[in-house]
């Protein structure tokens, strides 16, 4: 697991559009954290590091919605509201051809795909303290340390 501190939200967008730039069609990014704690920032980061223009909202009242990117798309979804259970699946079409980054991820990430990155944001407690930590690690084979290291590494 590797951990990166952030201090703003500035900086959550910075390390998602870090992530953003080197992701790929096909990969998945499961986002957990309390409420507040930076999922939609971090996700409108990647959102900026893929090529996606126009604003990126939290999915939490529709689910799923669909960013065209520069070259591969953006399907952010929200699944604070499903269980594993739910056909997921039907939720998110072409995942293999997009980045998928699903809040509250957890219980339907495998209906999705076997493999993905796995990211925590924990939210400091001191009063008006905005650092977080954000916790990264990769899930299944595609998701070598080194391959999450190489994302996470600051941009030339």
């Amino acid at each position: 697991m590797i951990s990166v501190e952030v201090h703003d939200a500035t900086a959550m967008t910075d390390l998602g559009r870090r992530l953003g730039a080197g992701l790929r069609a096909g990969d998945a990014v499961c986002l957990t954290g309390r409420l507040g704690a930076g999922k939609t920032t971090l996700t409108r980061g990647i959102a900026a590091g893929l090529g996606v223009t126009g604003p990126v909202s939290s999915p939490t009242f529709v689910i799923s919605r669909r960013y065209p990117g520069r070259d591969v798309d953006l399907i952010h979804c929200d699944a604070y509201r499903l269980s594993e259970d739910d056909d997921f699946a039907d939720v998110v079409p072409d995942a293999e051809r997009a980045v998928t980054v699903i809040e509250w991820g957890s219980p339907v990430m495998t209906a999705i795909s076997d493999s993905w990155l796995e990211v925590e944001i924990v939210r400091t407690t001191g009063a008006g303290d905005e650092t977080r930590w954000v916790r990264c690690e990769g899930v299944g084979r595609d998701w070598a340390e080194a391959r999450v290291r190489e994302l996470l590494a600051e941009a030339p």
